[in-house]
């Protein structure tokens, strides 16, 4: 991965670097003896005219070489020989104390001083040192720093690309963001606006991905409670509807008509009142998760068992659990879970063959199975089974396609899955899968 980080960490030392490398070398440059020596004018051609005059023993025009210097330049300089005695100067102070061994070191803080070591093919070598005021010298360096401060332009110029790459990298990632985050809460989300820049191998790609999925569930959640919000009108209509029908027969029927249709409108209002209850019950879900409690899942199925035996005891319920199973967990939303599947499968299942439940327990999980032997479901709807008002239309069901919609909600928050299929040798079977940790 390009990490970002480094991305940006590397720019920074960079031009840390550069800055500090090109502030020094700059210090350097315009400070040392050899740069002035070599691009000063007055120093071109002193040297090699001067030997050239002292080697033929033109002595006088040697020094008249000097003084011409000092009178156009303001540049003293003397010469001295291997022995450090002096030979030639344009210098005003001739017997000055000057160390030879320190020739660099001023002795007025106004002045520059330069040493410069020539050695003629003869193999004499003879020491040159000038002194040069440093306003002088300040006034030249103005006037002939085009070269360095072409360095700094370049340096320069190099830093505010770097600088310009880097902010475009983070910026323009930056605004894809945020038109993505606009259209998401005008609804509008479009997964392929972020598709080039999750591609990216760095912090920004990993962001748009994860922005991406998260868009997309937002926008699933955002249909699915539009379209839950069209079912519960259509499916409130219904009851209302009868209702209402019902009331206005039952005004104009006679007193004795009157009494045939109160149990026919109480019927209604008590399916109106399931529904409402139902629905609340799935909003609720979404809101609150119960706390987790220890409780023994063999004791519990033998709950359901008896419940169920008591209002059906035709139907007989086969149990099959390795006993004990301790579980911590929220007991009332299992409890639901097993109650709804339980129910809906002694419903279907004929009174001659038993409800089988099974639970087997993994190194790490629970699976709990619960089978009737009735007529199963449609395969082109088993996929649709656990969304909102969804049923089979060919058999005769008093529920409102609710009950396993809940259900698949309870045992997600309680960290499950589950699973509906049509049972091989017939019926129908549902399967639960719970973490479990011995």
């Amino acid at each position: 991965m390009r990490s970002l980080f480094w991305r940006v960490l590397g720019a920074f030392w960079l031009a840390l670097i550069l800055t500090g490398t090109l502030t020094f070398l700059l210090t350097r440059f315009f400070n040392q003896d050899a740069w002035i020596l070599s691009h000063h004018p007055a120093f071109s051609q002193l040297t090699e005219q001067w030997l050239q005059l002292y080697e033929q023993g033109e002595l006088s025009q040697a020094q008249q070489a000097l003084h011409k210097l000092r009178q156009e330049h303001r540049i003293y300089t003397q010469v001295f020989d291997e022995d450090g005695q002096l030979v030639s100067t344009s210098s005003r102070m001739r017997n000055a104390p000057i160390n030879i061994n320190n020739p660099s070191n001023n002795t007025h803080s106004s002045w520059r001083r330069l040493a410069q070591e020539i050695s003629t093919p003869q193999g004499n070598t003879f020491l040159f040192i000038h002194r040069i005021p440093r306003s002088e010298l300040a006034k030249w360096q103005y006037g002939h720093g085009f070269g360095p401060l072409l360095l700094v332009l370049v340096a320069v110029v190099v830093l505010t690309l770097i600088s310009l790459l880097l902010t475009f990298s983070i910026t323009r990632p930056l605004t894809r963001l945020r038109h993505a985050v606009r259209e998401l809460g005008e609804s509008a989300y479009q997964q392929k606006h972020l598709a080039e820049l999750a591609q990216r191998k760095d912090e920004f790609g990993v962001l748009a991905a994860d922005f991406n999925k998260m868009g997309q569930r937002l926008q699933n959640m955002l249909n699915s409670q539009r379209q839950l919000l069209r079912d519960v009108s259509h499916e409130l209509r219904s009851p209302l509807a009868r209702l209402q029908v019902g009331l206005a027969l039952t005004e104009r029927a006679p007193a004795q008509k009157q009494q045939e249709f109160w149990p026919k409108l109480a019927l209604e209002c008590e399916r109106l009142d399931t529904l409402i209850n139902e629905m609340l019950v799935l909003a609720r879900m979404e809101q609150e998760t119960p706390k987790p409690e220890s409780f023994e899942l063999c004791a519990l199925l033998h709950e359901l068992q008896d419940d169920c035996a008591f209002f059906t005891p035709e139907q007989q319920i086969q149990l099959n659990c390795p006993s004990p199973v301790n579980l911590n967990l929220a007991k009332s939303l299992l409890q639901r879970v097993l109650d709804n599947l339980l129910r809906n499968a002694v419903r279907f299942s004929p009174a001659d063959k038993p409800v089988e439940i099974q639970v087997v327990l993994h190194s790490n999980k629970l699976v709990i199975t619960i089978r009737d032997h009735g007529p199963g479901v449609n395969d082109s709807l088993l996929s649709q089974l656990t969304q909102p008002f969804v049923r089979e239309k060919n058999q005769q069901t008093t529920g409102y396609g609710l009950g396993l919609t809940i259900t698949e909600r309870a045992v997600h928050q309680l960290g499950g899955q589950l699973s509906l299929a049509n049972h091989r040798h017939g019926g129908f079977i549902a399967t639960i899968e719970l973490p479990y940790f011995s």
